[in-house]
Order: C-alpha cells, then sequence, then structure tokens
C-alpha cells in the first residue's frame, strides 16, 4: 500500500535547524553506514508544542551491529533542559522492508507523514500489504474492546475512573481509525473529531457514541461526580463499547480489493 504524505505539516525552521543539529554527530558515527533519516510522526502536524511533545526521528543504516550500535551511542548527544526533545528510531533497511507484515499500521503512518532530512528516500516507496493492515486493525480494535469492557466490570461506580480509562483509550484509537479509513480508499481527514465522524459514516455507527473516548480526553470534560454523573458516564462508556464492537465485526467481514 503506498500512500503519500500529504496530511505533512512542514516543521518550523528552528525544528528543523534542531534535528539536523542532533543528527549531525550520529551520522558522522555512522559513516557509510547511514542511509537516511526522516522527521515522523506529531512534529510534522498542525499544532505540535515542542514543550510538551517529543521530536520524532527515524534513523536508517545498512547494519546495526555491535559495533555500530557503540559508535552511536557515543555520539547521541546529551539530552538538553530545553525543549524539545528528541526521540530517535534506529532501523536498518532490512528490518523495515521485513517488518512491513508486522508493523503495517505503524510504516503506515510514518510513509503518510515523514520528511526526508538527510540521505536516500527508502520510505516514499515502500508497499504495505492491505491484508496485513486490516489483520492488524482488527488484532488491536478486538484488543482495545476486551479491555475498556475489562475496565467498566473494574471501575464500575466510580465515574472519574471510567472517564479516565475512555480517554486513555482515545489516542491510541485515532490511529486505527486513520487506517480503518485508508483501507476503504477514503481521504483522510484532518481532525481527529473529523476521522471519527466519518468512519461512523463509512461504517454506519453512531458518531455520537463514537466520539466518547475522544470528547473525554480532549473536550475539555471536567470529571464527573454524583449519581447522576456516574448513570451519564456509564451510558456513555456502554454505548462507546457497543460500537467498537460493532466497527470490529464490521473490520472482520471487510473484503480488500
Amino acid at each position: 500500500m503506498s500512500t503519500r504524505a500529504e496530511f505533512r505539516i512542514e516543521p518550523s525552521p528552528e525544528i528543523l535547524a534542531g534535528a539536523r543539529a542532533w543528527l549531525a554527530p550520529v551520522r558522522t558515527a555512522l559513516g557509510q553506514e547511514f542511509v537516511a533519516a526522516y522527521l515522523t510522526g506529531s512534529v510534522l502536524t498542525q499544532g505540535f508544542d515542542p514543550k510538551h511533545s517529543r521530536v520524532n526521528l527515524l534513523v536508517v543504516s545498512r547494519s546495526l551491529g555491535g559495533e555500530v550500535l557503540d559508535a552511536i551511542a557515543k555520539a547521541i548527544p546529551a539530552t538538553s533542559a530545553t525543549p524539545p526533545a528528541y526521540e530517535p528510531l534506529f532501523m536498518t533497511q532490512a528490518q523495515i522492508e521485513k517488518s512491513l507484515d508486522s508493523f503495517p499500521i505503524e510504516w503506515t503512518e510514518i510513509q503518510e507523514r515523514h520528511l526526508l532530512i538527510e540521505g536516500d528516500d527508502v520510505i516514499g516507496n515502500l508497499e504495505v500489504p492491505l491484508t496485513y493492515l486490516r489483520l492488524q486493525c482488527e488484532h488491536e480494535l478486538r484488543g482495545k474492546h476486551i479491555q475498556l469492557r475489562q475496565a467498566y466490570l473494574q471501575h464500575h461506580g466510580r465515574p472519574a475512573d471510567l472517564e479516565t480509562a475512555l480517554g486513555a483509550a482515545a489516542s491510541g484509537l485515532a490511529t486505527l481509525f486513520r487506517t480503518l479509513l485508508r483501507l476503504r480508499g477514503e481521504p483522510v481527514p484532518a481532525t481527529s473529531a473529523q476521522v471519527i465522524q466519518r468512519v461512523s459514516d463509512v461504517f454506519e455507527l453512531d458518531a455520537h457514541a463514537l466520539l466518547g473516548a475522544h470528547l473525554v480526553r480532549y473536550g475539555g470534560k471536567k470529571p464527573a461526580n454524583g449519581g447522576a454523573a456516574n448513570a451519564e458516564t456509564g451510558a456513555l462508556f456502554r454505548s462507546f463499547i457497543a460500537e467498537l464492537e460493532r466497527l470490529t465485526a464490521a473490520i472482520d467481514q471487510l473484503r480488500l480489493p
């Protein structure tokens, strides 16, 4: 599956200069083993806040044996007390190509949102198999559904704890929902709320219920208290996991081209 980096936002000149400065000693240490380096993830999204989010870097090498690892470890710049913080992922080109079936969602996300800052592009032409992408989506959705159902039983009668569990699920589910739209050949909207709305439309789900986790985490809702809050949060939680179960069943039956 080939995707374009059409949802990428250009990083600020300061972030880009800082990333290249971080990379410089690592690039030197790798020498002929160096293949490419990319910015990935949230740094390429609108509203990135360097005070609270890390700058993700993907560094691709020809090999990562013991001597190479030692050289990298000595070259990695010390963590600065001044943000942003840098979070590198080191992979060989062969490991990337061999892991497309193991991490199809992760590589699809990186392929769609990456910026080459040095070297030869080895990400742009990756082909992530749709079959593996569907299987990982189903696996992750089933796992989330089971976890949330268990959380409902564990925290029943404690609305604040239920909201915490629901909000914690929101970030990972946003990634899954984007992937589900890609599986259906749908364009991915810019915001998570729009993504959830579109998933609801495509798979004929209750959008209000499916938005529950997102609204709890990002909607500025105050922690619930009292009997009425308990009933409201419980109903929200039950509705959300019911729609998640329906979505999982739809993905199980999804036929790919």
